[in-house]
C-alpha cells in the first residue's frame, strides 16, 4: 500500500517509522473518542433535561400571561386555577391529571381545568406552549404564576405553587 502512496504523491515526505506508528494509533481512536464525546453530550442532555421536566418554574410574562374565565370556559379558583394543556395521545397527561386533580379535590379554593392543545391553538400560540403536559399555575386573578411541562409535577410543587398564588408573591 505504502508504494502506491509514494507513487501517487511523489513529493510528500514519508513520516519517520515512530512517527507513523502514533499516527497509526490515532487514525485507530478516532472512531472511540467520536463515540465517547456523543455519550458524554448524550448524557449531560438527558440529566438536563431530566432536572428541567415537570418542575414548577417561574416565568416572567406580561398581559399575554393572564388569562380569564373567557380563556379557559371555566371559573378562576378562588385561591388559584391549575391549567392543563393535553392532548389525546399525550401518556404523561393522565398522570398529570391525576396529580392535578387531586390537588384541586385536596385544596379549598382551587380549581383544576384542562384544555385540549389541539382544538385550542389561538391559545397554545399565545402561551407558547411547546409540548403536552404544560401545567400552568394561575393566581386568583388569572396571572400565571408558575409553569412545569414534560413530566408529571409533583404534588408536593403544586402545593407550594398554589400557596404562592395565593399569597400574590407571583
Amino acid at each position: 500500500m505504502r508504494p502506491l502512496y509514494d507513487a501517487i504523491f511523489p513529493w510528500v515526505e514519508r513520516p519517520l517509522r515512530s512517527e507513523s506508528c502514533v499516527w497509526r494509533t490515532l487514525e485507530g481512536m478516532t472512531g472511540l473518542v467520536t463515540c465517547a464525546a456523543v455519550l458524554v453530550l448524550a448524557t449531560a442532555f438527558g440529566l438536563v433535561k431530566m432536572v428541567r421536566d415537570g418542575r414548577l418554574r417561574r416565568r416572567p410574562g406580561g398581559e399575554a400571561d393572564r388569562l380569564t374565565s373567557a380563556d379557559l370556559t371555566a371559573d378562576l379558583g378562588e385561591r388559584a386555577t391549575l391549567v392543563q394543556f393535553s392532548t389525546t395521545f399525550c401518556q404523561p397527561c393522565r398522570a398529570t391529571r391525576r396529580v392535578l386533580s387531586e390537588v384541586a379535590d385536596t385544596v379549598p379554593g382551587v380549581v383544576h381545568v384542562e384544555i385540549d392543545a389541539e382544538t385550542r391553538l389561538e391559545l397554545v400560540r399565545r402561551l407558547e406552549i411547546l409540548r403536552t403536559p404544560t401545567v400552568l399555575v394561575l393566581d386568583p386573578v388569572g396571572k400565571v404564576v408558575r409553569r412545569a411541562s414534560g413530566q408529571p409535577p409533583r404534588r408536593t410543587e403544586v402545593i407550594a405553587a398554589i400557596d404562592e398564588a395565593a399569597a400574590g408573591r407571583g
